[in-house]
């Protein structure tokens, strides 16, 4: 009879602090969980009692969409709950493997709730518990998860001088497998991020003056420092995950499925910038198969011809040039430039949560947090005027409550 292979790693106990943190998650989870249905068995008395909620009447622009987001993030907390009371169980067993997978599906959720946290409230302190259980999830992951635990413990060395070797061939990077053009590892993907972010600005810039204002320069930047369209850099990563294992594919396919990704990605950031800061980047409104003015079939095509550009052509110049970046330096001017890129993207949304504000004339300048204190000194009405040029904000439109 076959034997059951159990990873070497399986069973062992956990140093005392993810212990620790094992027992609060299974407390929190319980609390939480109580804490609900209490709630909800306080709400049907009340209902019951024939309770006057009029008084309670959202005022100012909220919408259904506020409603829509609540609901969500209900759904959120009490999943995430039970997750909890999940995670601790299987810490305190020493269920790493099955710990790892369920990080991993927590850190989706948190996400959410994160999201939904930032649409209702804005950039506040009720951000700092969901983005907290993120990093401690991240970390959590990476030390209970089989393949990376068998990495940093044992293959540590054998790795390096396997990477010193491929880069001297010049093939470090390429999916060694041969099932994938490239290996999707944190490196190779956040370097697609920042090249595709940096080419989606020059595009946009010459799409403007070229096309659609012939001869006007118009600043068509995503993030208040560096010369960066995030959208494009996302859109790109989506694309080579989806693409990565099906470059060799019929062109048609390649074309559909990044038409696909780019235009679904693109309704998905116009209504997030809308419903979360009342600001509209671009409409397209009025124009062939325009869906909400978010997207449109021109643009569809637009992005599955950039997608087939950069699978087939852009890809492997980029993996090229990256494997450049000299051995010493690879890693630590990585976590350099990713420490660089999360600032300015947290730098950005805070200051687009401030812009709301000021506009929508609900800043509290008397009480606002050192962060806010910045932006408000540093990053005002006329600054993101003049850096957003293509932007116009109209709080009516947010989904704040």
């Amino acid at each position: 009879m076959a034997k059951t292979v159990v990873p070497e790693h399986e069973g062992e106990r956990y140093p005392f602090l993810i212990r620790v943190f094992g027992v609060l998650s299974i407390i929190a989870g319980v609390v939480q969980i109580v804490g609900m249905v209490l709630a909800v068995l306080i709400l049907v008395a009340l209902i019951r009692n024939g309770f006057d909620f009029s008084q309670f009447e959202m005022t100012g622009h909220a919408s259904l969409t506020t409603l829509i987001v609540g609901a969500v993030l209900i759904l959120v907390s009490i999943v995430l709950a039970v997750l909890f009371l999940m995670l601790g169980v299987r810490l305190l067993r020493r269920k790493h493997e099955k710990a790892a997978l369920l990080c991993s599906i927590m850190i989706a959720f948190e996400a959410v709730d994160l999201v939904c946290r930032f649409m209702l409230g804005g950039f506040g302190t009720e951000l700092i518990v969901p983005f907290a259980n993120m990093l401690i999830l991240f970390a959590l992951e990476a030390y209970s998860d089989p393949a990376l635990r068998e990495e940093r413990l044992l293959q540590f060395r054998l790795r390096e001088y396997e990477d010193r070797s491929a880069q001297i061939d010049g093939t470090l990077g390429r999916d060694a497998t041969g099932r994938g053009y490239i290996t999707l590892n944190f490196f190779n993907v956040f370097w697609v991020f920042v090249i595709c972010s940096v080419l989606g600005l020059l595009l946009e810039i010459v799409w403007h003056v070229v096309v659609v204002d012939p001869g006007v320069y118009e600043d068509r930047a995503g993030l208040l420092y560096g010369p960066f369209s995030p959208i494009y850099g996302f859109g790109a990563v989506l694309m080579t995950v989806a693409l990565n294992r099906r470059y060799k594919s019929n062109l048609l396919v390649i074309f559909l499925v990044a038409g696909f990704i780019g235009a679904a990605f693109e309704f998905f950031v116009s209504w997030f910038m809308e419903t979360a800061f009342g600001i509209v980047a671009w409409d397209y409104t009025g124009t062939f198969l325009s869906i909400g003015g978010r997207t449109n079939f021109m643009f569809f095509c637009m992005w599955g011809a950039l997608g087939l550009v950069w699978v087939r052509f852009l890809l492997p110049i980029m993996l090229k040039w990256v494997n450049k970046i000299p051995w010493n330096w690879r890693y630590g001017a990585t976590a350099v430039a990713t420490a660089l890129m999360l600032v300015d993207g947290v730098l950005t949304l805070a200051a687009f949560d401030c812009w709301y504000q000021r506009v929508n004339v609900t800043m509290d300048y008397e009480h606002a947090s050192a962060i806010v204190a910045f932006c408000n000194e540093h990053y005002d009405d006329e600054y993101m005027e003049k850096r957003f040029q293509s932007m116009t904000i109209t709080p009516e439109s947010a989904s704040r409550a």
